[in-house]
């Protein structure tokens, strides 16, 4: 979540100036345009490699002082649209690069904010060439160095390379410990992809432990169940039901409850007051803590990945919707208005 009080700090003046200079964390920008979208993905990548970090647009260089998105610029920045983004993102680089936007009001003036989160999995690579001049090229890997975005250097890959090597056999350490306790008897080999596990060439269905805790089996032929007892039926040795129509059906409940996507509650809001505009209805949400209140609205993960990262460790991907409840409407316009 884009913080209004972490802006404001990046945004600090000392003597007419900012008191921030660009680094690893920061990059700053005058005016933001759909045209550069590429050049500002490089510096996404470059961000997601090294420690995550801020692009803050409404910035002039040299010297360094705020002045503000123009309209044009605010027009293109409201114009995003975080599921198109990151599917596009997902075309030019090897892995999903978390990320959020939002205009804050500074000074009476109004900054287009990215934050980039740290990427888990490193390096991310350019999959293909995109930009002007070519400015992502394929097979590259951009990081954040000082205040500039620029191919990584040998040591920075180097220490990437090893980390995720050390991932990967901490991964192994505990897979073994695992199957250490279990016995060998009792091991298996899960396949992720297929989600499946194989023993003595057999597949077994895969459940999430979670999931796997609530359900109750039968066999089959036998059909005796206490009455709403959650179940799963096994035929031979494998029993998928269809996780599809079970993400499927979750939907379909979530939007008879939720109905509206977020500009269809912006349209709503701003017929009741008219002279609110867009950017008034996307800070109330943001300052309210609307998205997080399930009174109002609830996110639509496209899978149990993403819903467990947002649990756990409250990451969210900026692709992951949010639906609202009708009641939201009457809410901002309280806000709105004053009341």
């Amino acid at each position: 979540m884009i913080e209004q009080k972490k802006v404001e700090e990046l945004l600090r003046l000392k003597a007419g100036t900012l008191f921030h200079r660009e680094g690893q964390e920061l990059e700053f920008k005058e005016q933001f345009s759909l045209a550069a979208l590429a050049d500002y993905f490089r510096d996404f990548a470059a961000f997601a490699n090294n420690r995550g970090g801020y692009l803050i647009y409404g910035v002039a260089d040299a010297p360094r002082t705020l002045v503000g998105m123009s309209e044009k610029s605010i027009e293109q920045f409201e114009k995003l649209d975080p599921e198109k983004i990151t599917g596009f993102i997902l075309q030019i680089f090897s892995s999903d690069i978390g990320w959020e936007s939002a205009i804050i009001e500074v000074s009476d003036m109004q900054f287009g904010v990215f934050k980039i989160y740290e990427a888990s999995t490193k390096p991310i690579i350019a999959k293909k060439d995109e930009g002007k001049d070519q400015i992502i090229k394929n097979g590259e890997i951009y990081y954040r160095y000082g205040g500039r975005t620029q191919k990584i250097q040998f040591a920075e890959l180097e220490s990437l390379i090893n980390k995720r090597i050390k991932q990967n056999n901490d991964q192994w350490l505990d897979l073994m410990a695992k199957i250490g306790r279990a016995g060998p008897s009792n091991a298996a080999i899960l396949d992720t992809e297929k989600s499946l596990i194989e023993k003595d060439n057999s597949k077994i269905l895969v459940l999430d432990e979670d999931l796997a805790k609530k359900l109750k089996f039968i066999k089959e032929g036998s059909f005796v169940e206490k009455s709403g007892a959650a179940t799963l039926k096994l035929v031979g040795d494998v029993v998928p039901i269809e996780k599809v129509e079970v993400i499927k059906k979750v939907k379909e409940d979530l939007i008879k409850e939720y109905p509206l996507t977020a500009r269809e509650l912006d349209a709503e809001v701003r017929k009741k007051v008219p002279s609110a505009k867009q950017n008034d209805v996307w800070r109330i949400i943001r300052e309210t803590g609307l998205k997080n209140n399930l009174d109002y609205s609830s996110y639509v993960f496209s899978s149990r990945k993403q819903k467990d990262a947002f649990e756990k460790e409250g990451k969210l991907s900026n692709a992951t919707p949010s639906i609202f409840k009708e009641g939201a409407i009457d809410f901002i316009c309280q806000v709105l208005r004053g009341e």
